[in-house]
């Protein structure tokens, strides 16, 4: 019972930590901009993993935490960076980054838990906003640069950082101790409430500390944004006593399981090449059985265009984990790539089976009845997942292809046309607009569409 009573009196002192928004003069209008800004800033230097197995566990992941939030006042939206640096930070509206290096140095889902947690108390804090608001004498698209150049650091910051403006405001936008001190106490009730062990953030931040700079000699960039790290591994710590872990729920378990497989994707896919393949490697030196090796290297093979090689450790890596939908995925991807059309038809019907309404499997498996010219199936899939929100680019591209070499020329261009508008190219989606009109006949809903289209397209 006493310590019952301890853990409610700390989480009742760290509920209390919740700053109002309104303490802030910056709206949460003004700041869903300057997050917009923010995002077109960091992926015009930094590359964002679209790999679709690791842009949804780390959403779930962190959605799953961002559930603890009493207000949540943005959409939270998680995102992996391919680079090797130690870093994560939280950017204005909700928008979180993880570097593929920081994750790689997590041994369990408690240590990244426990690093988006403190992430989302960022975010819930508005600390951002507070900060944004003593330097509101700059541009929104200069002070987006800014913040990428200060929370990403690494390679990109002084492009991202130029001239004397940012020098001046770069210490008004960094964190403070207070901040992190806020941050970690939020971030250690979202991971409790959530089924995590909040305590990771002490060996997660044991680990940053040992893997500076790779031996450079250089600090992190996560240790420059998020300042204070020996105080905050003691006031975590005191937190701790009294403290007893809840039984993992439901969401826990599944990510907890899936765990390993979401870091192996990341090392063969975001890292250095030649160093992935090392490791997975040296695993298999050290346990020819490893399904993770054998799933891991054929990842890394595949992105270096050894097919065949690829699919030999992805169907040993499938036979020691049967049903597994990424391992599938990967099979069905190398297959195409080798031009193996069949064969991967026949693995991605059987994904699909353990898993129906996986949009990344329906459109592989459109893609590979669209290469053996089976248009009626592949735009019977295509057709599906214009109904699956959100929608992809690409898919409206290869509809209007289907749909042209099925001779149906109306529903072709007008598809056409939905893609050159998504990509902001005006002229050519009008041209596709009035070919689509012109093909379009006596048929009243299509022309309904297309007229709603191109009043868009003039209206913009």
């Amino acid at each position: 019972m006493r310590n019952f009573f301890i853990l409610v009196a700390v989480l009742f002192i760290v509920s209390a930590c919740v700053v109002d928004s309104s303490a802030s003069f910056l709206s949460p209008e003004d700041e869903t901009q300057l997050g917009d800004r923010f995002l077109r800033s960091i992926t015009s230097h930094y590359e964002l993993s679209d790999y679709p197995y690791i842009a949804q566990y780390i959403n779930e992941l962190g959605s799953y935490l961002g559930r603890q939030i009493e207000v949540p006042y943005f959409p939270l939206n998680f995102y992996v960076v391919k680079e090797d640096d130690i870093n994560a930070f939280a950017a204005p509206a909700g928008h979180v980054f993880t570097f593929s290096g920081l994750i790689k140095v997590t041994d369990d889902v408690d240590e990244l838990a426990a690093v988006l947690a403190h992430e989302l108390g960022h975010v819930s804090a508005r600390h951002l906003a507070d900060r944004i608001e003593r330097s509101k004498k700059i541009g929104m698209v200069t002070m987006a640069g800014i913040l990428a150049g200060i929370l990403a650091g690494g390679k990109a910051a002084g492009a991202l950082m130029t001239g004397s403006v940012a020098a001046g405001i770069q210490a008004e936008l960094g964190y403070s101790r207070e901040d992190e001190r806020q941050a970690d106490q939020l971030g250690f009730k979202y991971g409790y409430s959530a089924g995590f062990d909040p305590g990771a953030m002490v060996s997660v931040l044991k680990k940053i500390q040992r893997e500076s700079g790779y031996g450079t000699g250089e600090i992190p960039p996560y240790l420059l944004t998020h300042p204070g790290a020996p105080e905050r591994m003691a006031a975590i710590e005191a937190m701790l006593q009294g403290y007893e872990k809840l039984p993992d729920t439901k969401e826990t378990k599944e990510l907890r399981a899936r765990f390993p497989a979401f870091r192996t994707m990341v090392v063969a896919l975001c890292q250095d090449k030649e160093a992935a393949r090392r490791e997975f490697r040296k695993g298999l030196s050290a346990d020819p059985e490893s399904f993770m090796a054998h799933y891991g290297l054929g990842l890394v093979l595949e992105r270096e265009g050894l097919a065949d090689e690829a699919l030999n450790h992805l169907k040993i890596a499938l036979r020691q984990q049967a049903g597994s939908v990424p391992i599938m995925y990967a099979l069905g991807e190398t297959y195409q790539t080798s031009g193996q059309y069949e064969n991967s038809i026949s693995i991605l019907n059987k994904a699909l089976e353990q898993s129906p309404n996986d949009k990344e499997i329906m459109y592989l498996l459109g893609l590979s009845f669209q290469h053996l010219e089976q248009y009626d199936q592949a735009s019977r899939i295509f057709e599906r997942l214009t109904f699956l929100p959100p929608v992809k680019d690409r898919l409206y591209y290869n509809l209007g292809l289907v749909y042209g070499r099925q001779g149906k020329l109306a529903l072709a261009h007008y598809n056409l046309g939905i893609y050159f508008t998504k990509l902001n190219k005006r002229e050519e989606a009008l041209f596709h607009f009035k070919k689509a009109n012109e093909h379009a006949g006596s048929d009243p809903a299509l022309k309904e569409r297309i007229d709603k289209a191109l009043k868009g397209l003039r209206g913009a």
